[in-house]
């Protein structure tokens, strides 16, 4: 299988995307090692009322990071009220729409709270698409008030307030409400096809990246920007992705829901406040409109709900569906496409591995989404994402006891931090062992195979693996499936591409290959189709084979045999 370095260039990738419709490329800018954002903050404290989160909100804990170790580094000789003016002309810019020549005015603070002067309005020029523009529209003439970044406490205080079905838990986690959805919808995904993704992505059978054309996209956007700006106020969340400094990635997510807001802090990595100082432009943009409906008669839609992707523009638009999972894994997906082009492997852990991440034999820097790079392996988020059924304190107790205040619990989001055995930075060396992690609903697979390099191919590109409930919308019971590099739903290239960059950096930094089911499942199953292998063969016993019976015992101990 060739990689990157060999001659013909198969599976070569161009190290930087090239910057397209006038947007400029993504920069990422190296750290010094002890300027690694982390956060090693104690314990959120619990709160039961009302009366706590504002003496919590009083306290003012933002959600930034500590950096452990060295000092902090100076504050931009900018006053408080320039440092914001450039936000807001930031999220102003983000919110502009394509067919105006004016963004929304945008202001900080809660409406709802006390009532603000705006101290600056911003506009903002955008020739991106040669549309007619209008002089002026009504979300011109009224304020969005913008609450950036704000502490759990806070959005904890958000929702209760304003979203229907949301109330603190006995635990103290945020119990709220995702509408008709409680899994992601893959087949109302869509991915805008364009002449650059035309060559570089995975069209066709067997893809998951079903297309849209630019035009239907901005449909949708501008559908979604003026629903976000025709509210009073909206959520804006500045955070990171991937621990790596080298590589990481500046998103920024516009929300309309505390919920989303406090889903995406905690799966995302928190920035410090210092790192906020100098977020500037985001390198990707999420517009989530999820309580309103796409256009079902607009060209390549299917129901009311689209989630749409175009790498070109660095944008994601979602409406009709207020399911915070498609935030998380539509960044993955950028990732997969972003991370390849630096020669980073972009890798999605297998059913099962929130738990065992939970081994206090082992530390953990992540239990889902990861990048392999010449650095090592570091984690793409922030956080962690439990599915919540059947838990109990006796049998997964970390996770259970990070169900508690900061935690969002439709599943259980919480910060990594959560997890004692957290190694916070995020980061760790090139792995010595690479198992692929299989939830086999069918029970045929061995414990534990020591795979080769073509093996070990093999099965990363297979997948083999069980939809359990919880992921996708409509799954009840697990349903085995093959997930091409055990995340099919995610993955923006070939999978034989990212087969072998696996194959590369194993034979580089000589990692083994492993395939490890459940085992203790595969006991269970196998057990029990013992079980039925010898009942049925009971009314065979009576039946002599050969003249002294031989044959017939050398058949019965064939069967299983525990």
């Amino acid at each position: 299988m060739a990689s990157q370095g060999t001659e013909n260039g198969e599976f070569s990738f161009p190290r930087t995307p090239k910057g397209r419709n006038g947007l400029p490329k993504i920069q990422t800018h190296g750290k010094k090692e002890d300027q690694i954002c982390h956060d090693d903050s104690g314990p959120p404290v619990k709160a039961q009322t009302i009366d706590e989160l504002h003496s919590l909100q009083k306290k003012r804990s933002v959600p930034t990071t500590p950096i452990k170790g060295g000092t902090q580094p100076a504050f931009n000789a900018v006053s408080e009220e320039e440092r914001q003016k450039q936000q807001l002309q930031s999220i102003s810019a983000s919110l502009a729409s394509l067919t105006r020549e004016t963004g929304p005015k945008v202001v900080r603070g809660d409406p709802d709270r006390k009532p603000e002067t705006p101290r600056a309005h911003v506009t903002h020029q955008h020739h991106h698409v040669h549309a007619p523009t209008l002089s002026t529209s009504d979300s011109s003439l009224k304020f969005t008030h913008i609450l950036y970044n704000l502490s759990p406490a806070e959005l904890y205080e958000q929702a209760i307030k304003y979203e229907k079905g949301s109330f603190i838990t006995s635990s103290g986690a945020l119990a709220t409400l995702s509408g008709a959805k409680t899994g992601r919808s893959p087949r109302d995904k869509r991915v805008v096809r364009d002449e650059t993704t035309e060559d570089e992505l995975w069209w066709g059978k067997g893809s998951p990246n079903i297309e849209m054309d630019e035009h239907t996209f901005l449909v949708n956007r501008e559908r979604a920007v003026d629903y976000l700006c025709s509210l009073d106020k909206v959520y804006v969340n500045d955070q990171f992705l991937n621990w790596d400094p080298v590589h990481r990635i500046k998103v920024r997510i516009v929300s309309a829901r505390a919920y989303h807001s406090l889903f995406m802090h905690n799966m995302c990595i928190r920035p410090t406040p210092e790192e906020l100082e100098e977020f500037g432009t985001p390198d990707f943009t999420i517009y989530n409109a999820g309580m309103f409906p796409c256009n079902r008669y607009t060209h390549y839609m299917t129901s009311s709900t689209s989630i749409d992707l175009n790498l070109g523009r660095r944008e994601m638009v979602i409406l009709g569906t207020q399911y915070a999972g498609e935030m998380k894994k539509g960044l993955f997906g950028v990732m997969h496409y972003l991370m390849p082009k630096r020669q980073i492997l972009s890798l999605h852990s297998g059913t099962g591995k929130t738990t065992l991440s939970t081994d206090h034999n082992r530390y953990l820097i992540g239990d889902d989404e990861h990048c392999w790079s010449e650095n090592g392996v570091s984690n793409i988020e922030g956080g962690c994402y439990a599915k919540c059924i059947d838990l109990s304190r006796e049998k997964e107790p970390d996770i259970f006891n990070a169900i508690k205040f900061g935690t969002e619990n439709t599943r259980a989001a919480y910060p990594i931090e959560y997890i004692p055995n957290a190694k916070i930075p995020c980061v760790g060396p090139h792995p010595k062992n690479v198992i692929l992690l299989a939830c086999d609903a069918f029970g045929v697979l061995p414990p534990v195979s020591k795979l080769n390099l073509a093996q070990t191919m093999y099965h990363f590109i297979s997948g083999y693996t069980a939809l359990v409930a919880g992921t996708e919308d409509g799954i009840k019971e697990p349903q085995a499936t093959f997930s091409a590099c055990f995340g099919a739903a995610f993955i923006m290239l070939h999978p034989t591409k990212y087969a072998a960059m696996l194959a590369e950096k194993m034979k580089k930094h000589g990692a083994t290959g492993w395939l490890w089911p459940d085992k203790k499942a595969h006991l269970e199953t196998l057990t029990k189709l013992g079980g039925l292998f010898k009942k049925n063969f009971e009314v065979f016993l009576n039946y002599k084979i050969g003249s002294d019976n031989n044959l017939a015992d050398e058949i019965l101990a064939a069967g299983p045999n525990f």
